[in-house]
């Protein structure tokens, strides 16, 4: 897929609060801290296009993003140790489970895993709620260029091995990377061959009548 255009259309603090479109929608969502905006970014190949912080639960509203005018592109507040409140925690994971439960157009969750660490509890207990709720998923390991490939290699069977052993099947697991564009390919690709068909605009048809005459 090549991005043609992607611009910032909005943002909304619940479900109720998103706005309206009929485009389908690809979410994007992680601990904090995980690389999400960095790597909403790369996948757009816009600098700046999401704003990015090293300080942990930067992102704290739902932004959609545009994308070619056929799909959204949705970055979604992190969950975990953001430096917040416990109360405003909870808003944010409410928020968030709000509008995966309930956004019609929703298409696909991207749950984002650090390829630097070994699989976490919250990350299984995230991807297992997420199948639980019939929700399709994939995951995106970020931040391989900071690994050794036998490190990444190594923490991605870990994964797969307790994806299995908890009964969970994502459709896909992409290796990533925001630096290097490691995966993007790959996954604006997937993206691709889940949108509709764009329909060929057809010409005026030629008029011959006059060799009748």
């Amino acid at each position: 897929m090549k991005i043609e255009s992607a611009r910032y259309i909005g943002c909304a603090t619940d479900l109720e609060s998103c706005p309206h479109s009929n485009l389908p929608e690809f979410a994007f969502v992680g601990r904090s801290n995980v690389g999400k905006s960095s790597l909403v970014n790369m996948l757009a190949d816009v600098k700046g296009l999401a704003k990015t912080s090293g300080t942990p639960g930067k992102t704290k509203l739902i932004n959609f993003f545009r994308i070619n005018d056929r799909w959204t592109l949705v970055d979604l507040p992190g969950y975990g140790f953001a430096k917040v409140s416990r109360v405003k925690q909870s808003e944010f994971n409410e928020s968030v489970s709000g509008y995966l439960n309930g956004r019609e157009n929703l298409k696909q969750v991207f749950a984002l895993l650090d390829s630097q660490l070994e699989p976490l509890d919250t990350d299984l207990a995230f991807i297992d709620w997420l199948q639980q709720c019939g929700i399709p998923y994939s995951i995106i390991l970020t931040k391989t260029d900071r690994s050794a490939d036998s490190k990444v290699i190594n923490h991605e069977d870990q994964l797969i091995r307790a994806l299995e052993d908890y009964g969970l099947n994502p459709n896909e697991i992409f290796k990533c990377s925001a630096k290097t564009k490691r995966g993007r390919g790959a996954v604006l690709n997937w993206v691709e061959g889940q949108l509709p068909k764009a329909t060929k605009k057809k010409g005026k048809s030629i008029q011959l009548g006059w060799m009748k005459k």
